[in-house]
């Protein structure tokens, strides 16, 4: 019920984007001494929207996030891992998970009001 209002959808996908973002991050800065590992990085939220619309899924928000190696430029040991980058990455991926599970308790919210419940 809920769960087929396109602006829920909207937010849980951007919610698990920001989770996916975080495990990117995370597994990037974990291997960042690991000679030759190439770092990886996830497509932008705006990226993902758009192929998922093109795309013509039956429910497009649940399709996965590509995640493809980074084009950094390479360390002496063949690593490629921006620690500063992961670490802006990391912040920005919270910041998107705060922002959809703000605009989705708000819209939970704004539905009970509008039923005559309240919290």
């Amino acid at each position: 019920m809920i769960s087929d209002v396109q602006l829920f959808k909207v937010y849980g996908a951007m919610a698990r984007y920001a989770a996916e973002a975080q495990t990117v991050s995370a597994t990037n800065i974990a291997r960042a001494n690991e000679p030759g590992y190439k770092a990886k990085e996830i497509e932008s939220f705006d990226a993902y929207l758009a192929r998922v619309s093109a795309n013509g899924a039956a429910d497009p928000m649940t399709e996965s996030f590509r995640v493809t190696e980074s084009h950094n430029p390479m360390a002496a040991n063949g690593n490629n891992v921006s620690l500063e980058q992961e670490v802006f990455n990391s912040a920005e991926a919270m910041g998107q998970h705060s922002l959809a599970l703000s605009v989705y308790t708000k819209s939970m919210d704004l539905l009970r009001t509008a039923i005559g419940r309240r919290g």
